[in-house]
């Protein structure tokens, strides 16, 4: 049996024409009849890197009864005319580095196997979750995974910061947990117990969207050990990005 998810993340890789320029992570999503792969806004484009893919490639699982039967899905990031096909989530302090991309379901092959978070994954009150909480990462940190079934691997961690307070006035709460390059997009989750008609058999809380490593600035690397925290931005702006 493959817990259902694993299934709800997806392999990135961000291309320019055929060059790949690199791997990240992302899950679906989906919303009103309509499914979406989400993943980081930098993922997408970053100018101050001067990372400006036109494509992403996502894995899909082909046979529900066979995980290591898997295709690559090529989604273009803008159209003829090089408007942007993804939408990205902002706020009255910004940019939030969220993006997602609507999928073509009728372009999927038609044996396509995924599971996909809904609003109802999301969190109601923020209350609900105290600081110490147990999470998980579900990603690819530095493209690792498991290549031959196509799955991601998960990471451990715990909300560092109260939950539900925009840390320093962003849309974002902080984790503690070992994470690297590649788990940019990756659903930060909360486990909930046992499946439900709700949830279906994904019984977790999609609490995040993890961003990138926090670090302090000073900090002296010869003595000074980085922080470990990370930036996760809170997961409820894909109901207004889904509208």
């Amino acid at each position: 049996m493959i817990e259902p998810l694993l299934l709800a993340a997806t392999h990135l890789t961000t291309l320019a024409g055929d060059r790949v320029l690199s791997n990240a992570s992302g899950f679906f999503f989906e919303a009103r009849g309509r499914l979406f792969v989400v993943s980081s806004r930098h993922v997408f484009r970053d100018e101050d890197s001067a990372h400006l893919p036109d494509r992403i490639v996502i894995e899909v699982h082909t046979d529900a009864s066979d995980v290591a039967r898997a295709t690559g899905f090529s989604l273009p990031l803008y159209d003829d005319s090089g408007a942007p096909l993804w939408r990205q989530a902002a706020d009255a302090a910004g940019a939030i580095d969220v993006a997602l991309i609507e999928i073509d379901r009728s372009a999927l092959p038609p044996s396509a196997s995924w599971r996909a978070f809904t609003p109802q994954h999301l969190l109601g009150r923020f209350d609900q979750v105290e600081v110490g909480t147990s999470l998980l990462i579900v990603g690819f940190p530095l493209g690792f995974h498991d290549t031959l079934h196509h799955l991601p691997v998960v990471r451990q961690a715990v909300i560092a910061s109260s939950f539900g307070l925009r840390f320093q006035g962003q849309g974002y709460f902080l984790t503690d947990g070992r994470t690297h390059r590649g788990t940019s997009g990756a659903p930060v989750v909360m486990r909930i117990g046992a499946a439900d008609a709700t949830h279906g058999d994904l019984p977790w809380m999609l609490l995040g969207v993890h961003s990138a490593r926090l670090d302090v600035g000073g900090r002296d690397v010869t003595i000074d050990e980085a922080l470990g925290l990370n930036c996760a931005w809170y997961a409820d702006c894909l109901l207004a990005l889904t509208e």
